[in-house]
């Protein structure tokens, strides 16, 4: 995939890429630091068809987003080369014995065999999360192991006390 960078004087940088559809999406930041989200019309991708201001903090909150989505496609992507591993994500829900526990506590490795490789929380991804990070109801947990390794990882996360 292939971003162009065109400067824009006096304003700033749009960054974009074609996307399948020939319609182009991307980010003009300006100068002064604010951004926004460009989206080119279907019939002249030279058109922008939508152009939405994104504070900083919802620009960091949107790359979060796809980028959640990019890691879990890359993990699935590298363990089909794996025979026997896969991966699998489950939702911390009300209730679950691990809720308000860390991952430290639930032991995951030392009992199924399974590595918790990331943490999908409010549009943030926490990869490699440490065995002191806090498991907070509506997590998706991403889990890489074996079928027999994910099926118990399964049942510990979703235990009740």
């Amino acid at each position: 995939m292939n971003i162009e960078e065109t400067p824009l004087p006096g304003i700033g940088v749009r960054r974009e890429l074609r996307l399948a559809t020939g319609r182009r999406v991307g980010v003009v930041t300006h100068r002064d630091g604010h951004a926004e989200l460009i989206l080119s019309r279907v019939d002249d991708p030279d058109a922008c068809a939508a152009s939405i201001p994104l504070t900083a903090e919802e620009a960091a909150g949107l790359g979060q987003l796809l980028g959640s989505a990019q890691l879990i496609a890359q993990l699935s992507t590298e363990q089909e080369n794996l025979t026997g591993i896969t991966t699998h994500q489950f939702m911390i829900r009300p209730g679950s014995t691990f809720a308000g526990r860390t991952l430290g506590q639930t032991q995951m490795r030392t009992r199924t065999g399974a590595s918790i490789v990331a943490l999908l929380r409010d549009g943030d991804v926490v990869g490699s999360p440490r065995p002191d990070e806090v498991l907070h109801v509506g997590d998706m947990v991403v889990i890489v192991g074996t079928e027999d390794g994910l099926a118990e990882a399964a049942h510990i996360l979703q235990s009740r006390p």
